[in-house]
């Protein structure tokens, strides 16, 4: 994909033409960097939400409001890798644009008219591989808050519709799902079609699930099977990093500071985010 044409496009494009507004309403900039364009994707915050300003000095506040020419944004800084579509995403606070806002926003402007884009978590490669080598799966246990079970909604699977059921029953509940297939090759059909269904759903698992682990079965040449457990929301790639707020001087170097240590993860990381979009396509 060609993302720095994109991000030259919109460096030039008016408010509206940088906006989604559905449920939330998300806004596009372009800040550059040592002369490469990066995205800050901003989520502009209700006008009902509670703002307030504290003095630490006097410990006076004040509400603050908004009007109908300014508003407030939470903003995440995202930077598109020249490899493999892979994105370096920091939320600047717990409520700032996730992937799954890029994808929406992305979509939603049509940045790439003829193709529908997919924002995904992406998953170590020796994952990706146990799951692509496994012959079923004897045991899954799976926690969706409600708050998560929306990023399910593409998936096509049982185990997927089985929690999208639940919720849609009983409302924003809380469910733990653990299914449990017997050993024999009686019911070696039954492993491979729930291991059929934890692939559907491995994708976007770090982000949909609070907990999410399976046993995997694989086959010996001798016909024998040797169990493996695997943590599904435990091996995507992250990385933690301290970011400056402001120098030495009191100035704000935010994006600055973010921009740096997203590309700096992404150069310590990169054999392994490599190898990981290349096991993903195969």
């Amino acid at each position: 994909m060609d993302w720095d044409g994109a991000l030259s496009s919109l460096a030039t494009a008016s408010l509206q033409e940088r906006m989604v507004d559905k449920e939330l309403t998300f806004v596009g900039s372009v800040a550059t960097v040592d002369e490469q364009d990066h995205l800050l994707l901003h989520r502009v915050k209700d006008a009902s939400e509670w703002l307030s300003l504290m003095d630490w000095s006097t410990g006076e506040w004040r509400e603050l409001e908004q009007n109908a020419s300014r508003g407030f944004v939470d903003t995440s800084a995202i930077c598109f890798l020249p490899f493999g579509n892979v994105v370096g995403i920091m939320q600047g606070s717990v409520s700032a644009p996730t992937h799954k806002s890029l994808e929406t926003w992305l979509n939603e402007l049509r940045l790439f008219p003829d193709v529908d884009l997919v924002v995904r978590p992406v998953l170590s490669k020796a994952e990706v591989e146990r799951l692509a080598a496994a012959h079923g799966a004897s045991r899954i246990e799976i926690k969706i808050g409600n708050h998560k079970v929306s990023a399910l909604r593409d998936r096509v699977g049982r185990l997927a519709k089985f929690l999208r059921v639940a919720h849609e029953a009983y409302g924003d509940i809380s469910v733990t799902m653990i299914i449990s297939v017997p050993r024999g090759k009686a019911l070696a059909e039954h492993r491979q079609a729930l291991l059929d269904d934890l692939r559907d759903i491995a994708p976007v698992a770090p982000d949909a699930a609070e907990r999410a682990r399976a046993k995997l079965v694989f086959a010996e040449a001798d016909g024998a099977e040797r169990s493996r457990l695997v943590e599904l929301t435990e091996h995507h790639i992250t990385a933690k990093r301290r970011v400056s707020a402001v120098d030495e001087e009191g100035n704000s170097i935010r994006i600055l500071s973010a921009v740096d240590a997203i590309l700096g993860v992404a150069a310590e990381h990169e054999g392994e985010l490599r190898a990981a979009v290349e096991a993903a396509q195969t």
